[in-house]
């Protein structure tokens, strides 16, 4: 896991993607392979601040991750990366960068799910969970969707910073996967196998 010590994980997160919406947005041009690895990769660290019952999601992003970083030194946009692995006919086998964007996208859906649990508290350590200075997690009432107490401690955040990126996140990556989705959708792929 990179060192979060002095980075801001949250927000070079929520930076990327919003730049990533703004190609979207923009319907102007396709969304480029590097661009969209890069930002995914910001994503990466996170697994690992989620628990231990992230770190196969972590392990399957990350390497799914650096294939389409790979890829993006021959291919230049996602609509050409699907339409290259349509002509192979591999658009479905294991290893097939369309099949690596489609669990990359997974993954980013499942982040954005877990950041609007996060962050739909009155506050992300108050509320009904019991605070860390009284108790411990086993404490808290609702422990299968409230943060680990140090979460935001080892993402170099406070509750306002954190609550703030976590729904930049939320904002700007709905967009980028309603794009992939379409991306799939448009050439009748499925987004479900």
């Amino acid at each position: 896991m990179a060192d979060l010590e002095n980075e801001k994980t949250l927000r070079k997160i929520a930076d990327a993607f919003k730049e990533l919406a703004a190609t979207v947005n923009s319907q102007t041009a396709d969304m480029e392979v590097a661009p969209f690895s890069s930002a995914c990769s910001f994503v990466s660290p996170l697994f690992g601040c989620l628990g231990i019952a992230f770190k196969f999601a972590e392990m399957d992003y990350v390497s799914k991750v650096d294939d389409l970083a790979e890829a993006s030194k021959s291919i230049a946009t996602l609509n050409a990366m699907l339409d290259r692995d349509i002509e192979g006919n591999c658009v479905r086998k294991a290893g097939s960068h369309t099949r690596n964007l489609l669990r990359v996208k997974r993954g980013l859906d499942m982040v954005k799910g877990e950041f609007l649990k996060r962050s739909s508290f009155q506050g992300l350590y108050t509320g009904i969970c019991t605070p860390p200075w009284v108790g411990n997690q086993e404490s808290c009432s609702c422990r299968d969707v409230c943060p680990p107490y140090n979460l935001l401690k080892k993402l170099n955040e406070d509750e306002a910073s954190g609550r703030i990126q976590m729904q930049n996140y939320i904002a700007a990556s709905g967009p980028v996967i309603l794009y992939i989705d379409k991306l799939f959708l448009t050439r009748a792929l499925g987004v479900d196998w």
